[in-house]
């Protein structure tokens, strides 16, 4: 049985693709790591608004970081390679790998990345909405 969709609505066009990406969000909102915040950041007289993206990635180096944007989705990635010399009496810090997505709208621009203290940073810039009024022609067909 498949379940109703909310943009299987006759009024609701071309919504394909949100959908989609509602799924996308969901299925990838169950991994909690690592822990992130967003934020918004005030515009200044010198900066437009700004979205930033912190996420708490202790033990990484910026070598073992990856920041990619791909088509509209901006994927942070982390690999730590086990080191076999180390013997450890306790090990409660794992090496791990993680892969935290996040699903952009349409025209948002990544400005930068930035760690430091073991918080990697990532700004976004909110574009500014364009207001599109266009009249259409109305043709007679007599």
């Amino acid at each position: 049985m498949t379940r109703p969709s909310p943009f299987g609505h006759p009024f609701l066009l071309g919504f394909d693709e949100i959908e989609q990406a509602l799924d996308r969000v969901s299925k990838a909102a169950n991994d909690g790591y690592p822990p992130y915040n967003i934020e918004r950041v005030p515009r200044t007289e010198r900066e437009p608004e700004r979205l930033r993206i912190t996420l708490a990635v202790a033990g990484f180096t910026r070598d073992q970081l990856d920041v990619m944007l791909e088509e509209n989705q901006l994927v942070v990635r982390g690999r730590q390679v086990e080191e076999r010399e180390r013997h450890f009496l306790h090990r409660g810090i794992a090496a791990r790998q993680f892969q935290r997505a996040f699903l952009l709208a349409d025209g948002m621009e990544v400005l930068g990345a930035d760690l430091s203290n073991g918080l990697l940073s990532i700004d976004l810039a909110r574009p500014e909405p364009e207001r599109v009024v266009r009249k259409i022609a109305i043709s007679a067909r007599d």
